[in-house]
């Protein structure tokens, strides 16, 4: 067991104002020290942003997740030790208030509802998995109605098969069931569950509905999706790209709602950029299909930037999160740019070193305007290859009609005779809207 300083204050005492918490994490025959260790130290970002403070981290060697209680029984007596509780498995009524300690255990993994039960019940201790920190962390995080909607529906999933007896309430209660005999507490808790499940759906669904018409009155838009690991600056590089005042913080997730921008200065025709939630290794599944609104963004995107943070060492590790993620996504054959990002916190030696293992990424820092600049050009470059070319004749009186056009449009050429002349580039459904408005007659 690996003790983990504490946050301190200015006259050396350790911070009153976060809790205790104990990190365990199992090393499986195939994980490596470092990956172990990186997961586990964004388990402990990630409490502490929930106000914990690591008194001692416990890894252990094992050859399977499945154990009752998840680690062995010389940890699960050690860190007993730490918390108070009895270090093995009593049954009984008498065991049923387990929780006695002020210390909160974090496991670094997914835990089974018995495996929780279990550890609650040795160490006399609230346990947590990496799942209940992350789905708490989206919850505080979240702003806009469906993202809240999206992580309450994330949580219940989660919480309906882990309710269990809350003996303050009674054997029984309420009505209903077999020969009068009532329902337990715990079908009660799972009945109301179940409800608010179903009450979520649809009203997601209907607030899916107008998304996606949203998405259909954009049309023809350029779009562009930001997507990457968490904190790998995507929103720095949204501001940089767009100009907006989009929340730029140095936290875990502090994205989770999309946010769209036009393109700064504006292109034309437009291009849309759009910030996505940031993933994380073990992002749960339930997220990942609950969090549609954000994830439709990238889905519907004619390119995707997939920003990597160059100055973190696991780049590679958060690379391939990212690209396992966008791949059960169906986003594969989307075209994707890979952007390292933050290039001006490491050396010309890593920067090298980067090139050489992505070798088609573009090296920038959001914080350079210069980097900004140049990216932007590749976008508009990029969007200009899927424009048409024609040379349109508009009489005088239908000129109007080209004013309209004038934002989706690109003019290149315009000669006044008979009538006026011009070359214009446009998207393909643009082009043809153009002309099957300049076909309609004029009115009299």
């Amino acid at each position: 067991m690996k003790p983990s300083r504490h946050p301190r204050a200015a006259n050396g005492a350790v911070s009153s104002s976060l809790r205790p918490s104990i990190l365990i994490a199992i090393q499986l025959p195939e994980d490596t020290d470092a990956a172990v260790a990186h997961s586990l130290a964004e388990l402990e970002l990630m409490t502490r942003d929930l106000g914990y403070s690591c008194i001692a981290r416990v890894i252990q060697k094992r050859s399977h997740r499945g154990a009752p209680t998840f680690i062995g029984e010389g940890k699960l007596e050690e860190i007993a030790a730490i918390t108070g509780g009895p270090g093995t498995i009593a049954r009984g009524p008498e065991t049923q208030q387990a929780v006695v300690s002020g210390i909160t255990v974090f496991v670094d993994d997914e835990l089974t509802p018995g495996q929780m039960r279990n550890l609650e019940l040795a160490l006399g201790a609230e346990v947590w998995d990496r799942v209940a920190v992350i789905l708490k962390i989206f919850e505080a995080r979240a702003q806009t109605r469906e993202s809240k909607l999206e992580v309450e529906l994330a949580r219940l999933e989660y919480e309906l098969p882990r309710i269990r007896d809350d003996h303050s309430l009674g054997d029984r209660e309420g009505g209903g069931g077999r020969a009068s005999r009532g329902h337990s507490n715990v079908e009660l808790a799972k009945q109301r569950k179940r409800e608010r499940i179903a009450t979520i759906r649809r009203e997601l669904e209907q607030l899916r509905h107008e998304a996606d018409k949203r998405l259909q009155v954009r049309g023809d838009v350029f779009r562009v999706a930001l997507v990457g690991y968490t904190n790998a600056g995507k929103s720095s590089l949204m501001r940089r790209l767009t100009g907006s005042d989009v929340l730029v913080e140095d936290k875990l997730f502090a994205t989770l709602g999309t946010t769209t921008r036009q393109l700064a200065p504006p292109a034309t025709p437009p291009v849309l950029v759009t910030d996505t939630v940031g993933f994380i290794n073990r992002l749960p599944h339930a997220l990942i299909a609950s969090f549609h609104a954000t994830l439709a963004e990238a889905r519907e995107a004619w390119l995707v930037l997939h920003v990597i943070d160059a100055a973190d060492p696991h780049a590679a590790t958060q690379y391939a999160v990212t690209n396992a993620v966008l791949k059960e996504l169906g986003l594969e054959e989307t075209a994707m740019w890979t952007v390292l990002n933050k290039v001006d916190q490491i050396s010309p030696a890593e920067q090298e070193r980067l090139k050489e293992q992505f070798p088609e990424a573009m090296l920038v820092s959001a914080l350079n305007p210069d980097d900004g600049r140049m990216l932007r050009e590749r976008l508009i470059d990029f969007f200009g290859q899927t424009l048409v070319r024609e040379r349109l004749k508009i009489p005088y009186g239908k000129q109007s009609v080209l004013g309209e056009f004038r934002s989706q449009i690109q003019m290149e050429q315009e000669e006044y005779g008979e009538v006026l002349e011009v070359t214009v580039r446009a998207t393909p459904a643009v082009m043809a809207q153009l002309k099957a408005r300049l076909a309609r007659p004029l009115r009299g």
